[in-house]
């Protein structure tokens, strides 16, 4: 095989999969659901790893597949954009979407959607592939839009149940919103670069740098910054970003699979990718820049804070994800965007390995979802406890696990930004430190430790729907034990807590101060120097992942991690009367974080009942009137009004038909005689 027919294979195995499945998946057995699209997602596996050790050596393949329309001077095409970064990124999404498929089988082995599902999953691993591999921003946008639709069908899975169905259309929108900018800002790309291929608009971009256009009136405005603003503008949707990050926690009512599948290394980190795909734009705008720090600030903390009040097991994942997306956020606003990276692929293991762990404890749990329910499950699900363990602790950045490296790396980004916005940037990740640690080992204590509260307490919190059978009982009876799942569910979390174990410690180096993104990431230095100065503080002080590490368990971030893990550890284990004491005492803060801050309740008040009205209106006085009253019966009264008039004349007398033919030759005649 030619490089070109294994870059074509990659993406394509998992559609042909998802399509054969889609089609004939009822005429086929069971089996065939799983067999073929775990083969296709394997291979694509194995060829990514091989096209990311070429990748290593070999420099980028950046060639038109395909094309697909030319307009004028205007060419639209399908290629791909082989480099270090887009390897990296197909390995992370092949591997995470493996381990999601494997662990299907055993969380849905019961549902009436087996073979259904598995087409979805396949086709959103085709979708996110499509996006990342692209080499111009028409392919981009095309992976953009399908795993936007591939998320709403999957979100929505479970169709007979309104808060799915209300979730993936929130999704849905939310996301047109911010694609709407992303559109826009391709426009603009489109129009003032003239082509939308990557290598022809970066090689231009700085000559465009002091570009003025007028949008508004006569004010002129920054082209790069407009551009950069609404480029991001999409990615605030698919990343989640404040405003735009209400859909996301909404969308854990799909099935647990596809909480990791989108919430770890795909979806959501679409945005993260863009921005970093597109850094010698934004570095052209510093304006843009603050804008992405402050933004992903605000989200790394006040997601952050929502996560402490949620009892959902995936909820409090889901508002992790929002947080970890700030983290990621911010790199990018400090120009640090192979951080941004680095943090993207270690929290694409140690969130999946979170997600699937939370769904094994669903399924230990018969589909109860209270995290009040739980306790002690460390001694029925010894698997599921070390893996959860070891993903909650990548997760808070302890030192030598993935998480710490990214993690801390990002914290020192905002430390040495000089971008507007970047000391409450570095406020807000510090403080996160601790408000994650807090929320990720409450859970953790209320799951696996403590009493076994389900013996005591009568199960009527939310639960998973459990969706063969609408009447089955939800959660254990006082008799029931919690069990393990089988292989199919053990296999994928151990596989995942290997590298959210390890991959940081031998990554970081390379990724961060090495070669790995020379030539594919751009940083100017001197107008933004966080990475300069992180590549210094490396070599000087840390010298190794071993150093960085060791220097880490004197530092601040890790002081407030253990300090956020004791604190849940106290209040959780030792003194349950004190959280409830101060959610009591404190019930205005506790009503806004219940709220989530007002943010849905403002887009239903404002966005949804203002379009309601909006429709309304438009139909009482557009269809109702105008369409209806004036144009389709306003026409018939008119002509009924002018029969009406002429029916008068229609006597049928024939003295009053003579006398009207006598006036007519009168009439006839005067006119003839007046001519002569």
């Amino acid at each position: 095989m030619t490089m070109q027919q294994i870059y074509l294979a990659i993406p394509l195995l998992p559609l042909l999969a998802a399509i054969v499945i889609g089609l004939f998946g009822k005429h086929l057995p069971r089996a065939a659901a799983h067999v073929l699209t775990i083969a296709g997602v394997a291979i694509s596996f194995a060829l990514s790893m091989y096209v990311l050790k070429d990748a290593m050596v070999s420099q980028p393949y950046n060639e038109t597949v395909y094309s697909w329309l030319k307009s004028g001077n205007f060419s639209f095409e399908i290629g791909f954009l082989i480099d270090r970064l887009s390897a990296m990124m197909m390995v992370v999404v092949t591997f995470v979407s493996l381990m999601v498929h494997i662990y299907t089988i055993g969380y849905m082995h019961e549902d009436k959607g087996y073979a259904r599902f598995f087409s979805y999953i396949s086709l959103f691993t085709f979708s996110m592939l499509m996006l990342v591999m692209s080499n111009n921003f028409m392919q981009l946008f095309f992976g953009w839009e399908a795993v936007g639709l591939v998320s709403y069908l999957l979100i929505g899975f479970w169709y007979t149940r309104p808060t799915a169905i209300y979730a993936n259309l929130k999704a849905f929108l939310v996301n047109r919103v911010g694609d709407f900018g992303f559109l826009l800002g391709i426009g603009l790309v489109l129009y003032h670069f003239g082509s939308l291929d990557y290598a022809a608009v970066f090689s231009v971009a700085p000559g465009m740098a002091d570009t003025k256009i007028n949008l508004i009136g006569n004010a002129s405005w920054s082209l790069m910054t407009v551009t950069c603003i609404l480029l991001f503008i999409g990615a605030m949707g698919k990343s989640a970003q404040v405003p735009l990050h209400v859909w996301l926690p909404d969308s854990m009512e799909g099935p647990t699979p596809i909480s990791a599948l989108i919430h770890a290394a795909t979806m959501v980190t679409a945005g993260i990718f863009m921005v970093a795909r597109m850094s010698p734009l934004f570095e052209l705008s510093s304006t843009a820049l603050s804008f992405v720090i402050i933004i992903g600030s605000i989200t790394a903390l006040f997601m952050g804070f929502l996560g402490i009040i949620q009892n959902d097991i995936k909820r409090v994942v889901a508002y992790s994800t929002l947080s970890q997306l700030g983290y990621m956020t911010v790199a990018l606003g400090a120009s640090a965007y192979s951080v941004a990276i680095f943090h993207l692929m270690t929290h694409a293991f140690f969130k999946a390995l979170l997600f699937l762990g939370a769904g094994a404890v669903i399924m230990g749990m018969h589909h109860d979802q209270d995290i009040r329910n739980m306790g002690n499950l460390k001694k029925y699900m010894p698997v599921t406890w070390i893996t959860s363990l070891i993903g909650s602790l990548a997760l808070i950045g302890t030192p030598l696990l993935s998480g710490f490296y990214s993690k801390d790396s990002i914290i020192e980004a905002a430390k040495f930004s000089t971008v507007t916005g970047s000391g409450f940037a570095y406020f807000a990740v510090l403080t996160g430190v601790f408000v994650t640690a807090f929320y990720s080992f409450r859970m953790y204590f209320l799951v696996f430790h403590g009493k076994e509260k389900w013996r005591e307490v009568k199960h009527d919190a939310h639960h998973e729907e459990d969706h063969h059978d609408e009447d089955h009982h939800h959660g254990l009876s006082p008799t029931d034990d919690p069990h393990e799942p089988g292989w199919v569910v053990k296999l994928p979390l151990i596989l995942l807590a290997i590298p959210s174990l390890a991959i940081g410690y031998f990554a970081i180096e390379p990724m961060l101060f090495g070669d790995f993104f020379k030539g594919i990431i751009y940083v100017d230095a001197h107008a933004h120097p966080a990475m300069h100065e992180l590549t210094h503080h490396w070599h000087t002080i840390f010298h190794s992942s071993l150093g960085m590490a060791i220097h880490g368990l004197m530092t601040l971030p890790f002081a407030l991690a253990a300090s956020g893990v004791v604190l849940a550890w106290f209040f959780y284990m030792k003194r349950p009367d004190i959280p409830a004491a101060i959610q009591a005492r404190f019930s205005l803060i506790n009503k806004v974080l219940e709220n989530k801050y007002g943010f849905d309740s403002f887009n239903d008040r404002f966005f949804a009942a203002g379009s309601r009205f909006l429709g309304n209106k438009l139909w009482q006085i557009g269809d109702v009137k105008i369409i209806d009253g004036a144009m389709v019966n306003g026409t018939a009264n008119l002509i009924g009004k002018l029969s009406g008039v002429i029916r008068k004349l229609q006597t049928g007398l024939i003295y009053h038909y003579a006398f009207a033919m006598i006036i007519g030759v009168f009439l006839m005649l005067s006119l003839g005689l007046l001519k002569i």
